[in-house]
């Protein structure tokens, strides 16, 4: 499992991506996560189409490396 830093969220936004690489990142982001929460903001069982929100505190207890120091 990879640290999920705040440089990640704009790939997370990205479409389209492969279930397979959005659930990796995703599961990185809630393991990192000190609180999250998922709430089904819209599901049509016409179309399958859905909609989950999840929303959460990214967890501070570790460092950003800072590139200028590398």
């Amino acid at each position: 499992m990879q640290r999920f830093r705040y440089h990640n969220f704009p790939w997370v936004d990205k479409t389209p991506t492969s279930p397979a690489a959005l659930q990796h990142r995703i599961t990185d982001l809630l393991f990192n996560s000190t609180t999250c929460r998922c709430k089904v903001d819209m599901c049509n069982t016409e179309t399958g189409e859905y909609r989950i929100v999840l929303q959460g505190t990214l967890d501070w207890d570790w460092e950003e490396p800072n590139p200028k120091s590398q």
